[in-house]
C-alpha cells in the first residue's frame, strides 16, 4: 500500500465518495429526500427558511416572478402552489441537481430524519481513526460538499459511530460556489486564511481536483468502491484508504 506523505496545516475533504460510499447517499439519503419532499413542504410551506429556499430554487432556475409561477399569495400555501413546486423538486432531485435552493430543502429534510433516528449517517472504516489522528496532530479539519451546510452538520452529529462534529472547524456547501469552478477554491482559501499550498482537498471527482489545484491547493484523488472511475490518463495522487494518507508537521513548522 503506498503511502503519501504530505505538508499541510487543513485538510479540506469531500463527502460522497470520499467519506461516505456512494451507495449510502444514492440509495438512503437520496430516496429519503424524495418520498419525504412533499409531506416536508406541506407541513412547513409558511416557515422562513422554506420560503428562503422556495425564493432561492426560482433564482436558480432563472424563474423573474414567483407569483406567475407558483400563483399570487403563494406564500399562504396553496396547495396547488406547493404541488407545482414539489413536482419541480422531484424533477432537480431526479436530475442529480446541485442547485442551492434544493440542496437547502434536501438539507432541511435530512435533518428531520436524521434528529427522529430514521437517518444515520455511514462512514468508511478508515475515515474516522484518521479524522481523529489528524485533529490530535493539530491539522484543521473542513468539509466542503455540494449538500447544504446544514445537511453536512445533521450528517455528522448522527453518524453510526457517534457525534463527529468537534473534529470540523468549518463547512463550505454551494452557497460559496460550485466545486468545478476555480473561484470557489479562491474564497475558501481567503476565508480560511491559509496559503493555498498549506492546504491539501480530497475528493472523487476530477473536474474537482483541477479547480482546487488551479487554485493553487494540494490534490488526492479518493478511489473507493461505486465511485466512478478516474480516466486512466489520471497520474495525479490517489488513495483508497485514509490510512495511505500520512501529514507531516504543518507547512511554517519545524520539522525537528
Amino acid at each position: 500500500m503506498t503511502i503519501l506523505q504530505l505538508k499541510a496545516r487543513c485538510i479540506l475533504l469531500d463527502i460522497e465518495g470520499t467519506i461516505s460510499d456512494i451507495r449510502f447517499v444514492y440509495e438512503v439519503m437520496f430516496p429519503y429526500a424524495s418520498s419525504k419532499m412533499g409531506p416536508f413542504l406541506v407541513e412547513n410551506w409558511i416557515s422562513l427558511p422554506v420560503q428562503d429556499a422556495v425564493r432561492t430554487v426560482a433564482e436558480n432556475a432563472g424563474i423573474e416572478s414567483i407569483d406567475d409561477w407558483l400563483g399570487a399569495n403563494w406564500q399562504i400555501g396553496r396547495p396547488e402552489a406547493i404541488l407545482k413546486f414539489a413536482e419541480h423538486c422531484q424533477q432537480l432531485m431526479a436530475s442529480d441537481s446541485k442547485a442551492t435552493g434544493l440542496k437547502m430543502l434536501q438539507g432541511m429534510v435530512w435533518q428531520f430524519g436524521f434528529e427522529n433516528g430514521s437517518l444515520r449517517a455511514e462512514l468508511f472504516a478508515d475515515v474516522l481513526p484518521a479524522l481523529e489522528e489528524w485533529k490530535a496532530t493539530g491539522h484543521d479539519l473542513r468539509i466542503y460538499s455540494s449538500g447544504s451546510v446544514l445537511a453536512q452538520k445533521m450528517f455528522f452529529k448522527y453518524t453510526v459511530l457517534g457525534d463527529l462534529t468537534d473534529l470540523f472547524s468549518a463547512h463550505y456547501d454551494t452557497t460559496i460556489g460550485t466545486k468545478k469552478e476555480v473561484a470557489s477554491y479562491d474564497r475558501i482559501i481567503a476565508e480560511s486564511q491559509y496559503e493555498p499550498e498549506e492546504i491539501v482537498f480530497v475528493t472523487d471527482v476530477q473536474a474537482e481536483l483541477i479547480a482546487a489545484r488551479q487554485a493553487g491547493m494540494q490534490v488526492v484523488a479518493s478511489v473507493r468502491p461505486n465511485n466512478v472511475p478516474l480516466p486512466a490518463e489520471f497520474t495525479w495522487p490517489t488513495i483508497t484508504s485514509f490510512s495511505q494518507l500520512q501529514f507531516l508537521n504543518s507547512i511554517g513548522l519545524s520539522d525537528t
